[in-house]
């Protein structure tokens, strides 16, 4: 059941295979595969109600202990809706990993095109992001939990500089991340963030935000990996609406920055080649946080 790159294969006979003899009380629900769904996850929707997530590959496994433990928990204090979990399941039929099922949550994938001017989801990405900041974490010393820090990014980021010296501005490039690496670090308390805070993980019911998927980063420590939602989606006007309700201070803003330029710069020249979709997104992203 392995690809070459070591892998495993996902396909529609072995999700209902795992799902019919893990949660048999789902066995007549009808499956679909839910495409794009992401580098990390193979998703199928389950009946109407659920979904089923498979990690793809090696770095992703983990997430469905860590969501099935506190996307509950956080699911209440939140102002937008998140994915919760209502099982694990097991590997099985060659496939490796653990899997969950979740609550399926309808809605769009956010765009830029309809919310990149808006100061209502502007507002409404601050708020969420100031409440789960707010929620108690005693959990700060759990390793499973504990935000990487930008600087481990450095040279890949440096490399991928250099590599698309011919498509972004290398010196603006070079200054922002040398700015955000000497930027003052996170000094107040530990607190909750996302840790894939971008477009691609928002969803919009009837034109407005409704809710956050993919919890998989979920972490404790600094909340500046969190800004890249404003380098991906916001434009300067509706950005500055966002940082000022969010009461970012210049040295987060300037390391929130680093993050967006680092994930931009990352999936940029992992998939720019092959996923013109992917191209048109980071180049943006990374075009923004060279502004600001």
């Amino acid at each position: 059941m392995r690809t070459t790159d070591t892998r495993p294969t996902i396909n529609a006979a072995l999700v209902r295979r795992l799902v019919d003899t893990q949660f048999p009380q789902w066995s007549a629900l009808p499956l679909e595969l839910l495409d794009p769904a992401g580098s990390d996850h193979v998703i199928y929707r389950l009946g109407e109600r659920l979904s089923v997530r498979l990690p793809r590959h090696a770095g992703a496994i983990g997430q469905a202990e860590k969501e099935l433990e506190w996307l509950p928990r956080l699911a209440p204090r939140l102002p937008l809706a998140i994915p919760v979990p209502v099982g694990v399941g097991e590997p099985d039929f060659g496939y490796p990993w653990r899997w969950a099922v979740s609550r399926w949550l309808e809605g769009e994938v956010a765009t830029v095109e309809a919310l990149a001017d808006s100061s209502a989801a502007a507002v409404r990405l601050a708020e969420f992001l100031s409440a789960l900041q707010q929620f108690g974490s005693e959990q700060a010393t759990r390793e499973d939990l504990a935000g990487r820090p930008l600087s481990d990014r450095d040279r890949a980021t440096r490399a991928a500089i250099a590599e698309v010296g011919d498509v972004f501005d290398t010196t603006a490039m070079t200054e922002l991340w040398n700015a955000a690496l000497s930027a003052p670090g996170w000094d107040r308390p530990p607190v909750w963030f996302h840790g894939d805070f971008h477009t691609g993980n928002l969803l919009t019911v009837d034109g407005r935000l409704s809710a956050v998927i993919d919890f998989g980063g979920l972490g404790v420590g600094d909340p500046a990996c969190d800004l890249i939602i404003a380098f991906t989606l916001m434009s300067a006007g509706s950005r500055a609406i966002f940082r000022a309700a969010l009461e970012v201070d210049d040295a987060t803003w300037t390391r929130g920055r680093g993050w967006a330029l680092a994930t931009g710069l990352n999936a940029y020249t992992t998939y720019a080649a092959v996923e013109p979709r992917v191209a048109a997104q980071t180049t943006r992203q990374i075009t923004e946080a060279l502004i600001g």
